[in-house]
């Protein structure tokens, strides 16, 4: 982008020539199969999120140590071992100096180099209703802190045990988080009532946990959806990505 500037700002390429290329700069092609964004996290504050599932394991890799190599990291959700297992053997041919960060619970793998460090740009808070909501919330606080947040956790302080809730969610608000992921599978009502206690806005996670009808997600999203607590916003079953990505936009609109 630099070079480009400085052709334009000598005359050696005119407006037109100078956006033609700026445009080019910003995607790669990846083989035939793939464009990746570079340039997704400046103009929105949120890097390109390579999600696995659907794609083959070579194509994972692909995209991932592209973008690996142009931005300095790359970030996977919904990641089989097979793909990690290809990516880890691609970094290792070709004697890069990359760093390989596998959450087996979260499903997520971090491609960085070494020495690469994240910007901290603010705080969020992560609550996790039950421990079979676990992975969620493990996936919303990779993607979190890739974008920048500090997250501070709580799990397994659902509304089977209310008083569970008190001390971690007054910790949390001391920090003064600008946003509080809430992630909550069977009926979905810790977000409904944690939003009823705060100032600060409320993401609510609902997850596939449950028995029957609403085991699949969908009476906790509808319970949400439903919620008579102000200052409540709800992303899809089980989108940690969706609801770590809105919580930093909030701590950058805080700051």
């Amino acid at each position: 982008m630099e070079k480009i500037l400085k052709r334009f700002a000598s005359g050696k390429i005119d407006v037109e020539e100078a956006c033609k290329e700026l445009k080019l700069e910003s995607v790669r092609k990846i083989k035939d199969f793939a464009r990746i964004d570079i340039n997704r996290s400046y103009r929105s504050g949120i890097p390109e999120i390579i999600l696995a599932e659907g794609k083959r394991s070579d194509e994972v890799r692909d995209i991932a140590m592209a973008l690996a190599t142009a931005k300095g990291f790359a970030l996977i959700s919904r990641v089989r071992v097979r793909d990690v297992e290809a990516i880890k053997k691609r970094a290792e041919e070709e004697n890069e100096e990359f760093e390989i960060d596998y959450n087996e619970v979260a499903k997520t793998v971090i491609v960085k180099k070494k020495g690469y460090e994240f910007e901290k740009i603010g705080k969020i808070g992560l609550i996790g209703a039950g421990t079979a909501d676990i992975p969620v919330a493990e996936e919303a606080r990779v993607v979190a802190e890739v974008c920048g947040c500090e997250v501070i956790i709580a799990y397994d302080v659902g509304i089977a045990g209310i008083h569970r809730l008190v001390e971690p969610l007054e910790e949390i608000l001391n920090a003064r988080v600008a946003a509080i992921i809430v992630v909550a599978g069977m009926e979905g009502a810790l977000p409904s009532v944690v939003a009823s206690l705060v100032d600060v806005p409320v993401i609510g996670v609902p997850t596939s946990v449950g028995y029957g009808l609403g085991g699949k997600g969908v009476a906790a999203l509808l319970s949400m959806l439903q919620s008579c607590s102000p200052g409540l916003a709800v992303v899809n079953i089980d989108n940690g990505v969706g609801a770590a990505t809105f919580a930093a936009k909030c701590t950058r609109r805080k700051k």
